[in-house]
């Protein structure tokens, strides 16, 4: 099993922590309590009950950072949608900047009620034991819906579609305002620290200058040895010539020899 319970519990808390954190914001102070508690108990368990686990190098998490990137991502569009509809944030804003007469909020609550006729209750549906002495036409309830007296009664109102797309361009900005911030960490923070870096720089260059230095005293042997090999057929070449021309001199003085006696030979 190795490591995968331990970054699974991580991946649950991270998940419950970011995908909610708009509907329950003390999520994340008690995550952090959590994790502080449980680092300690983590280095007793792997330090007195567990048998020491082998060391491997890991260049970085694995898939986990990939599944920690989605969640995060992911993360984002559930709280702007939370935000965007579960809260009046948009529906106060709307109101204040296109339906207030002079900019604030007075007359917010009674925007948002539609109107109902009592008569149009259905039959058997209507409240049997009224509390108010005097008889009631008109009841209201948190919706944008027209009046009972317009042509289309009860539709979804102008204002219902115009909140619904300030919902909606909510959304939108929100999850491109949060991704640009979270690139521009991201560039403004890098992963690795300036002088990490540079260090690592000058460590390839270092080990550059010692291959090209290696591979420089390399081909000087092999030239070496090249040199040499030319010297040795050269050598050899002379030697076969040298050879070659003392045996011809052998031949011809024997040659020389061989005519005199037989000349001599004619002779007597």
């Amino acid at each position: 099993m190795g490591l995968t319970p331990e970054y699974m519990e991580m991946i649950i808390q991270f998940g419950f922590v970011t995908l909610f954190v708009a509907s329950f914001p003390l999520a994340p102070v008690f995550a952090l309590l959590n994790n502080v508690i449980e680092v300690r108990l983590d280095a007793k368990k792997f330090v007195a009950e567990l048998r020491r686990p082998d060391t491997v190098r890991a260049k970085d998490i694995g898939i986990w950072f990939n599944i920690l990137s989605g969640i995060g991502k992911f993360s984002v569009i559930i709280n702007a949608f939370v935000i965007a509809v579960t809260s009046d944030f948009i529906p106060r804003l709307v109101y204040q900047y296109v339906y207030s007469h002079n900019g604030t909020m007075h007359g917010f609550i009674n925007h948002t009620l539609s109107y109902f006729n009592v008569s149009d209750f259905k039959p058997g549906t209507q409240p049997e034991n009224s509390p108010f002495e005097e008889e009631v036409s008109f009841c209201r309830f948190k919706d944008y819906r027209e009046p009972p007296w317009a042509e289309s009664s009860y539709e979804f109102s102008k204002q219902y579609w115009s909140v619904l797309s300030a919902r909606l361009a909510f959304v939108i900005i929100f999850q491109n305002l949060v991704m640009f911030l979270s690139v521009l960490v991201d560039w403004l923070i890098p992963d690795i620290p300036k002088d990490i870096s540079e260090q690592i720089k000058k460590e390839k260059s270092v080990l550059v200058d010692f291959f090209l230095r290696e591979e420089h005293e390399k081909l000087k042997l092999i030239e070496n040895f090249i040199s040499r090999d030319k010297q040795r057929s050269w050598s050899e070449k002379k030697r076969k010539r040298s050879r070659a021309a003392s045996f011809t001199q052998f031949y011809r003085s024997r040659r020389g020899s061989f005519t005199s006696l037989s000349s001599r030979h004619s002779d007597v």
